[in-house]
């Protein structure tokens, strides 16, 4: 049976996969190829320019490392439908609560749904 610790990797990942999506959605390669690395230190707007490519790698990269320890003791179909879920449901929540995304009370019933689910695989899952 997997362990509580193998779940808790599971749920980080897919927080840092949230994290991942959103450093994606603001990474804007043709400027970090602009970057004056001469004045690098002395314009703070790029470092701005920087940030999304360094929370690209440090969250896309933390995330696939916890991700694969999760996988050790939950079964993959499982380990990945949760952390896709997971993910899903928080960039929804980040969509709403950051972006001032629509909110629909059918968005939230079917966000629930898909949380059913995730808790219905972890109670069944034999590991």
């Amino acid at each position: 049976m997997a362990s509580s610790i193998h779940w808790i990797y599971l749920v980080v990942a897919a927080c840092l996969e949230v994290c991942w999506i959103y450093s994606v959605k603001f990474l804007d390669f043709k400027k970090v190829w602009n970057i004056t690395w001469s004045k690098f230190f002395e314009d703070q707007t790029q470092f701005q320019i920087l940030l999304p490519l360094i929370g690209y790698i440090i969250f896309g990269v933390t995330n696939i490392i916890l991700f694969s320890i999760a996988m050790r003791k939950i079964p993959a179909s499982t380990a990945f439908a949760v952390w896709m879920a997971l993910a899903l449901i928080g960039a929804r929540i980040v969509e709403i609560a950051w972006f001032k995304a629509h909110f629909s009370w059918a968005n939230i019933f079917f966000l629930l749904l898909i949380l059913a689910g995730i808790v219905g695989l972890k109670v069944t899952t034999q590991g």
